[in-house]
């Protein structure tokens, strides 16, 4: 059965946050997103793949971040909100088939139901200051 993206977002979110404080290892974090999301093990592996994608990419993501949020060092940015931002920069930045306000728009929606409200502008923010900034240098 075929995953809603909403869902399959939520569940790379989660995949992506636990491996901020352990390295996802695919024997224990498969059965256990399974279970726990009551999902299928190919749309667990599916969302496993793009979750190391994110990863390969953080280090780039991550400087981009630094480059706009001028109020915060990226340390000091809530665990939430960074791994929505990884998640959303990812799908803006890499992922051809998801247009950008698409990701802004689902990266708010996550931020609302992760983190808070207050937490969804700081989100906007940096999101639409990249957004504003790739679109000037398409231009």
């Amino acid at each position: 059965m075929a995953l809603v993206k909403q869902k399959f977002r939520e569940i790379v979110f989660q995949m992506l946050f636990s491996n901020i404080f352990v390295e996802s290892d695919e024997k224990l974090i498969v059965p256990f997103i399974m279970k726990k999301i009551k999902t299928t093990k190919k749309n667990t592996l599916f969302a496993l793949d793009y979750v190391n994608k994110i990863v390969s990419n953080v280090k780039e993501i991550d400087i981009m971040i630094k480059k706009v949020s001028t109020a915060y060092e990226i340390e000091r940015i809530c665990k939430v909100e960074i791994t929505i931002l990884r998640l959303a920069l990812y799908e803006m930045l890499f992922d051809e088939n998801i247009p950008c306000k698409v990701a802004i728009s689902e990266a708010i929606r996550l931020t609302k139901k992760f983190a808070s409200v207050k937490s969804a502008s700081f989100i906007n923010a940096i999101l639409d200051a990249i957004f504003q900034k790739n679109e000037s240098t398409k231009k």
